[in-house]
């Protein structure tokens, strides 16, 4: 489906582009959004898609002709790109999911026999560019991965980060940077490769026990790592690693290389020998020029950084205390906020601003772990609404706030959401505000097979709403870093992603549990928990796991229809609370800890 927004003036980047694209004999241009880690989060040099079309959310994909500009995204983004592409040349094209290959489709379908596709091969996935060869080839459309068109048209194109990369100390670490290469290097053996190649930039962090600020929110760094039979190589941006660092690394045997020479390295590698890669993670400028044989698999690294060992879990368990303990805070402040908010006005940038003075009073803050979501009543129904100086909303009246936040610290990284009640809620809102509080109880309390696909367990979350004829357009859960990204794989709890051997559950993986329900135009619910994988025992019929609920910070109850909860949901609410007020009790003092006591009484019918 598509909706179609009326033509900008020709000066803007849309312009300069299609010039670049005529001189270059190009007659289409696509850009994704990537950079040549294929991150998720994006430094700005890489920020592309924003600058071409104005649309500022996370995911998008944009292909340009001389007649046309689409702009691709799934229902997660339609409200907000439909609002920030109105008055410009950009035709919103609605997807199912993140995954839909629906761009490819388009330019197979519209582009003549003979025509050119132009994409920065720097920034385009191997398994991406497959996929695309596969429907372009047969209709006679060359692919071009050369060109970075965008770039010849972008004169004021921020720089490439600086920022100096950090040692993360054992004593948080947990385990040495020789100990995790040897664990590769026997994944390595398995697959009979000598070489392994790594791009994506958390599992660098992980493997090398190190953290850096190139991307906002995510403590990674510009790299590509070479690991050896015997050494490692780090490409990095000259600068980045300090002489004292890159010694200390060189006497482990990793050395430290200008990041722009990663491709040359690669291409004089022994031909007889066998490179291992991650198809869905490097790109194809980086392996067109190889000689070298070649093994494709997952990196062997995305299993072992997902699963959290009990040093690290403790870790987080301290750290959600203490995000536990500053989010009462909040939460008592803004109780009285909103009472007093006719006479001191109250905004969504407001809480944003308070959560991070609160957080950053707590030991081993870094930073938030995400651009804070705070969204009231209609831009809630946005699952990636942010808040803007330019856009915002006041905070008055009746409705329902939604907050979405996180933070990372050193030994943890949190994501949580709750919703508030502004003045008196409605009876549907009660409604949808129990529906989605009875999907994330559901999912909590659940049971499964060790090794089971991840995909498989969302039908669980969702059943109380689509008991009710309601769905959401997002996943139910996503994996998370260990103080590194808020994203990570391979668990992925969407029923839209394909259940692989992969996505396999495994103990000691931490999984965000966030059901929602959106109501467009008027209001959105979403309750999120981070949770860990943990036995739960064996029968005859196997291994059992069943989720440990990781997050600490009591859910609200005014919204909640108890009449609608059944004994043993109401049975988990006081559980968890009981474990909240234990937890937090010893951290708090004053109005925190007179809303943590009150927060925390037991429900009862």
């Amino acid at each position: 489906m598509t909706t179609t927004v009326s033509n900008s003036s020709p000066s803007d980047p849309l312009a300069a582009l299609r010039a670049a694209m005529l001189a270059a004999k190009v007659q289409a241009c696509l850009v994704p959004s990537a950079d040549p880690h294929l991150s998720e989060y994006l430094p700005d040099y890489w920020q592309v898609r924003p600058w071409l079309t104005g649309f500022s959310g996370s995911v998008g994909t944009v292909v340009v002709t001389q007649d046309f500009a689409g702009l691709w995204v799934d229902s997660r983004y339609w409200v907000q790109a439909e609002a920030e592409l109105a008055g410009t040349a950009i035709t919103l094209m609605k997807i199912g999911v993140a995954t839909d290959p629906a761009h490819s489709n388009w330019l197979a379908e519209q582009l003549a026999e003979g025509a050119t596709v132009a994409v920065d091969g720097r920034a385009l996935g191997l398994a991406a560019r497959d996929a695309l060869l596969a429907l372009l080839t047969p209709r006679g459309i060359a692919l071009r991965l050369d060109l970075d068109l965008p770039g010849q048209c972008w004169p004021e194109r921020p720089v490439l980060p600086t920022a100096a990369v950090r040692d993360l100390p054992l004593d948080i670490a947990g385990a040495s940077r020789q100990d995790k290469l040897a664990r590769v290097r026997e994944a390595m053996l398995e697959q009979g490769a000598q070489w392994h190649l790594v791009s994506t930039l958390d599992d660098i962090a992980w493997l090398l026990n190190l953290r850096g600020s190139d991307v906002s929110f995510n403590p990674v760094f510009l790299s590509h790592v070479l690991i050896g039979p015997n050494n490692a190589q780090l490409f990095v941006l000259p600068g980045k690693v300090d002489a004292a660092l890159a010694n200390k690394l060189a006497l482990e045997n990793i050395q430290t290389r200008p990041y722009d020479t990663i491709a040359q390295v690669l291409a004089e590698l022994p031909e007889k020998d066998v490179l291992l890669f991650d198809p869905a993670r490097t790109t194809c400028a980086l392996i067109d020029r190889l000689r070298i044989r070649t093994v494709r698999a997952i990196n062997p690294i995305t299993f072992f950084k997902s699963q959290k060992t009990e040093f690290e879990l403790n870790h987080v368990r301290r750290v959600m205390e203490q995000d536990g303990a500053a989010l009462c805070a909040f939460f008592a402040w803004l109780e009285q906020a909103i009472a007093s908010c006719d006479a001191t006005p109250l905004n969504e940038l407001m809480i944003d601003e308070r959560l991070l003075v609160l957080r950053a009073a707590q030991p081993g803050f870094v930073s938030r772990s995400f651009g804070t979501i705070s969204a009231f009543n209609a831009n809630g129904a946005m699952p990636h609404y942010r808040p803007t100086q330019e856009s915002h909303a006041q905070i008055k009246g009746d409705g329902l706030l939604l907050i979405d936040s996180g933070a990372q610290y050193l030994g943890g990284t949190t994501d949580i959401t709750r919703v508030v009640p502004v003045g008196t809620p409605t009876e549907p809102q009660k409604d949808d505000y129990t529906a989605v509080l009875k999907a994330m109880i559901a999912l909590s309390r659940l049971k499964f097979p060790r090794g089971v696909a991840s995909p498989m367990l969302d039908a669980v979350a969702r059943a109380p709403l689509w008991d009710r004829l309601a769905e959401y357009g997002h996943g139910t859960g996503h994996g998370v870093g260990y103080y590194l990204n808020v994203h990570e794989g391979p668990q992925v709890i969407s029923y839209r992603a394909a259940p692989a051997p992969h996505t396999a559950m495994q103990p000691g993986m931490i999984t965000s549990n966030e059901p929602g329900l959106y109501r467009p135009g008027r209001w959105g619910i979403r309750i999120e928990n981070l949770v860990c994988n943990q036995s739960a025992g064996e029968s005859e019929f196997g291994e059992f796991l069943e989720f440990e609920t990781l997050t600490l910070c009591p859910i609200d109850m005014t919204c909640v229809q108890v009449s609608q909860l059944r004994d043993d949901e109401i049975a988990w609410l006081n559980a968890y609370h009981q474990e909240v007020r234990r937890r937090l009790e010893p951290r708090l003092t004053g109005e925190g800890l007179a809303w943590l006591l009150q927060r925390t009484q037991r429900l009862i019918r």
